[in-house]
Order: C-alpha cells, then sequence, then structure tokens
C-alpha cells in the first residue's frame, strides 16, 4: 500500500508542476504496474513566502506550518517543501509537524557524499546562497560551498524571480549562468555545482555546463518516491 505524500508547492508554480508529474510517473514506472500515488497539494503565495524570508521569519513559520497541518487533515502521511529556500525554518517546521518532513538539504548532502565532493558551486535564491541554514550542514561534514560575489548573486536571484519563477526560459540567461559557473571553476576550483533552487533545471534542462550540476529538485523526488512505495 502506497504512502500519501502531502506537498507544500507554489514556491513556485513551474517546480511544482514537476514534483507532481515526475513523482506520479516515478512511483508508477518503479512499481511497474498500472498505479500513482495519493498525493494532495497545499499552494501558498510564492510571494508572501518570499516577504516573510525577507523581514519576519515568525509569519513564514507560521505560512508554512499551516500548510502542513492542512495536509495533515487531508490525510498526508509524511510532507515535503518544494524549494530549498523555505528549508531557512526547515529545523522549525520539523519540530512542530503533525507529520514527517523530507527535507531537500538531507537528500542533497546525501549524494554530495556519495560522490565524494569536498568544494562545490551553490547557485539559488538570495537567502539560500547568503544563509548558514544551507551552508553549515555541509561545513558540519567537510563538505566547502562557494558562492559568487555579492553582485553576481543579486543577479542570480533577479534571473530567479523574474523569469525562471514564471516560466521564462532564456538563452541569454543560460549562457551567462553558465559564464558563472565557469568563473567559479577556474577561480575556486569547485568539483561540481549545487542547482540549490527547484526552478534552476528548467534552465539547465539538456544543456551542457562547465562542472557536473546536481539537481536538488530531482535528488528530492527520487528520496520522496522511494518513501511512497517503501
Amino acid at each position: 500500500m502506497m504512502k500519501k505524500l502531502g506537498l507544500i508547492g507554489g514556491m513556485g508554480p513551474e517546480s511544482t508542476l514537476v514534483y507532481y508529474r515526475e513523482i506520479l510517473y516515478g512511483v508508477k514506472n518503479k512499481l511497474g504496474v498500472d498505479a500513482f500515488p495519493p498525493i494532495s497539494i497545499d499552494s501558498i503565495n510564492l510571494y508572501e513566502m518570499l516577504k516573510y524570508c525577507d523581514n519576519d521569519r515568525s509569519r513564514l513559520i507560521c505560512l508554512l506550518e499551516q500548510s502542513i497541518e492542512n495536509l495533515a487533515v487531508g490525510g498526508a502521511q509524511f510532507a515535503a517543501l518544494t524549494s530549498n529556500t523555505s528549508h531557512l525554518v526547515y529545523k522549525e517546521l520539523e519540530a512542530s509537524s503533525p507529520i514527517p518532513l523530507v527535507s531537500i538539504l538531507d537528500t542533497t548532502i546525501a549524494e554530495v557524499e556519495r560522490l565524494g565532493y569536498k568544494k562545490i558551486g551553490l547557485l539559488g535564491t538570495i537567502f539560500t546562497m547568503e544563509g548558514d541554514f544551507f551552508r553549515e550542514p555541509f561545513a558540519r561534514r567537510g563538505i566547502n560551498l562557494v558562492t559568487p560575489d555579492a553582485t553576481t548573486r543579486r543577479f542570480i536571484n533577479d534571473c530567479i524571480t523574474t523569469e525562471l519563477e514564471l516560466g521564462l526560459v532564456k538563452e541569454s540567461t543560460l549562457s551567462a549562468f553558465n559564464k558563472i559557473i565557469s568563473d567559479m571553476y577556474k577561480e575556486n576550483g569547485i568539483e561540481a555545482v549545487i542547482l540549490g533552487c527547484t526552478e534552476l533545471p528548467l534552465l539547465f534542462k539538456d544543456a551542457q555546463t562547465p562542472v557536473v550540476c546536481l539537481d536538488t529538485m530531482q535528488l528530492h523526488i527520487e528520496a520522496l518516491v522511494d518513501m511512497i512505495i517503501e
């Protein structure tokens, strides 16, 4: 019997669609039968979430706690946040959640350790690139995360929020991001780069990159598929 998954979605809509589709077919293909798993999605307002990330962490916690509660009441047996940025308050949510949560950070760290990388680039929203919540768990395992300079971080964040969150994929943006990754490889010696925003895979889909890209969303999806059918 498959477990019912609850997804806190809308952060943003494009990645939520990928989560839903890939989990459905991931379960079907892994089981090898014509069956789709039960999934509930509670979609929150991306822009409200980002505002709270910037200036009101307590309201961010309340917003996400309510979403998790909605999923639990709807019968979800475990839940996941469909963005890296929202993991800013993951510890608080994990402590208060009535159902187990599956962390995108934990699944990414497990893959980095499996591959043996020690120095990795990180791209994502400004909160992910500059926040300790993403960096510290890697540092505790002796893995160094490298981010671009402040001006480049702002550029990356702007591309995510004004383009990718809206489903806009531009060749010029891909070229700029590949240049950023190439510079990090040459100047910082990164072995790979973490796509630390669940919209970034939209940009890099089928693209050639200077180093290996680790897709946090896909790693998370694979872990959720396993949880559903274990």
